[in-house]
Order: C-alpha cells, then structure tokens, then sequence
C-alpha cells in the first residue's frame, strides 16, 4: 500500500500531466524545435570552427590580450600560462567546444533574462509572478533540466545547449531586476521633471547606472551556463562535459583531473573578465584605462568658464545630460 492510500489521499499524477505537456508540445511545436536545433548547432560549430582555425599559441595570445585590455598583465600572464596548459594536457579541442557551447548559451540566456528583468522592475505584477518561477527554476536539480532536452532533441549538443541556457536564465534576470530596482528614486524623477519619457529615462538612466549589478547578473550566467556545460556531457555534448563522463564511465582518473582542471581555467578567465567589464573602475593597469588616460592626457586641461548663471536659471544637472544623451 503506498502512502497516498494509508493517509486517505488521492494521488496527483504531476509527472504524468508534465509528461503529456512535453508531449503536446514536441507534437504541436515541431516546426520551432526543429529550427532551434538547426540554428544552435550552425551557430555552435561554426564558433568552434573559429576558434579552432587559428592555431592554437596565437588564441592564447588573443586570450591574453583580452585579459589584459579589460584588468591587467597579472591576468594576461595567468590566462597565457592557463591556456598553454590546455594545450600541454591535449584537451585544446573540447576546451574550445566548451567555450562556444558556453558563450552561445550565455547570450541567449542573457538576451531572455535582461528584457524580463526590466519587465519585472517595471511592473509588479509581472515580478510577483515571475519570483516563485525563478525560485522553482534555481532549485530544480541540474539533471532534471536534460529530460525535456532529450525529449524534444533526443542526445547530442543541442539539448545540452537547451538545458544550459534553462539552467542559467534566473540569474540575469533577477539581477537585472534588482539593479533597476536600486536606482535612486530622485534620479528618475529629475528625468522625469525634465520631459523624459518612460523609454528615454530607462535608456538614459536606469540602465546605465543598473550595468554593474547587471554585469554581476551576467557573471553568474556565465558561471551557471559553465557548471551546467560538464553535466551537458551526459547528453553526448562534446567538450570537457563529455571527457568527464568518460572518465567515470571508464574510471580514468588522470583524464578526470585534467578536464576539471580545463573547467576550472575556463571559469577563472571567464569570471575575471566579466567581472573586470562590470567595475572598469577597478582596474586601472588595464589597457582600456591607460588609453582612456593617455587620451584625457592628450586633450590637455579643459577650459572653465568664470561666468556666472543668470539670476533665476541653474546649469544643466548631470541627470538631464544623460537624459538628453538618450534621446
């Protein structure tokens, strides 16, 4: 007797009416599945191919130089001897396909999460709706997501970039909601007593003071899309998901270590750089902020005007700057 029975219970079949909903929809959306495969893998090969057609010490160097324009020779010099690692290991090729799977994922994810979090920010119906959804999706164990995905994609890369981009979506739009949500209420409402419309006051206000708290957003995408990439292995994804699973499969420990090692250089260039592009403040010793300064330095000391405003008139203030900017 099962425990439905002995509490007088009636049993709810939820996994029945999910799996008759997956159905409807791999019957009634074949069209949209169909076409969300065919762009994913076009898109995710032809990134591999990319890059992969340089040869491999000339991408390190071009990892290297993007670590060091956005934060510093420090991490220029650590991505350089990560990435040499990569290739000393031989994992160059699933490191890579690891990467593409990772970034193609990562701007779809955030190209849902950031308009539905300004949705949500901008109207409390939508966020009191969106919340518990958002807290089912996080709690949801990782695994459960590459059931739907081999169910409408069978196995291969696409339904690992199916369950990566579900897995990673609730951050970046709670993190966008929250940045909108911080901006100071009497910074809107100097746009708005300046004639700003709702459109030109969240594109000349709100999100630019929201982008580190969205950029902070789009970290934990790329951390959740990376995480969720190795369990994507199960499903048959190339990349250093698969060798894992290999490794377990075949109890390979050296090839165990070196694909986690591959994951964890990934996740430190990834994080860095993100989080570098969020807070630009913070690293003055990147090559952005010496060509930013070399350049204010170029332009010489700014004049400054000794006149004084009329009686009754003010200087423009920097809120109606930036509103104007917007439009």
């Amino acid at each position: 007797m099962s425990t439905a029975e002995e509490s007088m219970l009636p049993r709810v079949p939820v996994g029945d009416w999910i799996d008759t909903a997956f159905d409807w929809i791999d019957d009634n959306l074949n069209i949209l599945l169909t076409l969300f495969r065919d762009v994913m893998t076009f898109v995710v090969e032809g990134l591999v191919d990319l890059l992969m057609w340089p040869p491999p010490l000339v991408m390190v160097a071009l990892f290297a130089l993007v670590a060091w324009l956005v934060s510093s020779w420090r991490l220029a010099l650590g991505t350089a001897l990560g990435f040499a690692l990569l290739i000393s290991m031989d994992i160059w090729l699933p490191s890579m396909q690891t990467l593409a799977l990772v970034i193609v994922a990562t701007i779809v994810a955030v190209a849902l999460a950031v308009p539905l979090g300004v949705l949500a920010a901008r109207n409390d119906a939508v966020s009191a709706v969106v919340r518990p959804v958002l807290d089912f999706m996080q709690t949801m164990p990782g695994f459960v997501y590459l059931i739907p995905a081999v169910t409408f994609f069978s196995i291969g890369l696409v339904p690992g970039i199916f369950a990566t981009i579900i897995f990673a979506l609730p951050p970046g739009v709670r993190l966008t909601e929250l940045g909108i949500r911080q901006v100071d209420a009497e910074t809107v409402e100097a746009g708005q007593a300046f004639g700003a419309s709702p459109w030109q006051i969240l594109r000349g206000i709100q999100m630019p003071l929201a982008v580190p708290t969205i950029m902070a957003g789009v970290n934990q995408v790329i951390m959740l899309a990376l995480s969720m990439a190795v369990i994507a292995g199960f499903t048959g994804a190339d990349g250093l998901g698969k060798l894992v699973v290999e490794s377990i499969a075949r109890l390979n420990t050296p090839l165990g270590v070196e694909a986690g090692i591959g994951v964890v250089i990934l996740a430190i260039f990834l994080d860095r750089v993100t989080s570098a592009l969020g807070n630009p403040g913070r690293h003055a010793g990147s090559l952005l902020a010496r060509l930013r300064a070399r350049r204010t330095a170029a332009g010489g000391p700014q004049p400054t005007t000794t006149s004084e405003p009329a009686s009754g008139t003010s200087s423009p203030s920097t809120t109606e700057t930036s509103v104007r900017a917007g439009t």
